[in-house]
């Protein structure tokens, strides 16, 4: 059974994680042969205090809006 493991930033909306799990299941179940209710996903929000790129915190630096920010647009 395929285990997917998603490792990103927290901000995205309810809707948006559901379908990112539906896409990464019919992808996998696609590129494997598989059946797709046989893969699991799994999604680990992280906060931009805990992320870090280049020794510094995310959060330190300006970021773009996500497509879920209601400001971004």
């Amino acid at each position: 059974m395929p285990f997917v493991q998603i490792t990103m930033l927290e901000g995205r909306t309810v809707e948006q994680k559901h379908d990112l799990i539906k896409r990464l299941t019919d992808a996998t179940a696609g590129a494997l042969g598989g059946d797709p209710a046989r893969v699991r996903v799994v999604i680990y929000e992280v906060s931009a205090d805990s992320w870090g790129i280049g020794g510094e915190p995310v959060s330190a630096k300006p970021q773009p809006p996500l497509a879920s920010d209601p400001d971004s647009g």
